[in-house]
């Protein structure tokens, strides 16, 4: 900025309010010089033939198999009545399956904890890994907010 001038005919002490240009004007050419510099890098690119492979998405729908166990030790396979003999030969023959199923075990309130164990254990001893409980959310009026809390997953998975 200007501070004043060099003519000595006006002797007043007074400001010139010019706005100097010159360091504008160089900060602009170094931004436009590395722009030109730099704009050819980012444009430079790599050319790949990529191939074209049309494909569909694979819409396999996990399979699941629902052992449920009533009240008085009954045993279902998918709504079939089975003996509780023959499961660990149905829990063998699906291991063996690629990708294997999910067991989802429903069992009635009632059940005996050893008969549950029992199944549980056969289901691991034949190789399955995916096993899990079926258990439907507890009334608000009957249980309390820890019960709640256990109850309400659909399915709960066992490792």
């Amino acid at each position: 900025m200007a501070f004043g001038s060099f003519d000595q005919k006006n002797n007043a002490n007074h400001m010139v309010s010019e706005i100097n240009m010159v360091p504008l004007i160089d900060v602009m050419l170094v931004l436009l010089v590395i722009f030109i510099i730099t704009a050819p890098l980012l444009a430079h690119s790599i050319k790949i033939d990529v191939p074209q492979v049309s494909s569909t998405p694979v819409t396999e729908d996990p399979k699941s198999i629902d052992l449920a166990i009533d009240a008085q030790g009954g045993i279902f396979w998918n709504e079939s009545p089975i003996p509780e003999a023959s499961l660990r030969e149905m829990f063998i023959s699906q291991a063996k399956e690629v990708p294997q199923p999910e067991i989802r075990i429903r069992a009635d309130a009632n059940t005996r904890y050893e008969q549950l164990a029992r199944i549980m254990a056969m289901a691991k001893g034949s190789g399955l890994k995916k096993l899990g409980f079926i258990t439907s959310p507890a009334s608000q009026g009957t249980a309390g907010a820890s019960a709640a809390a256990v109850a309400a997953p659909v399915i709960a998975p066992v490792q």
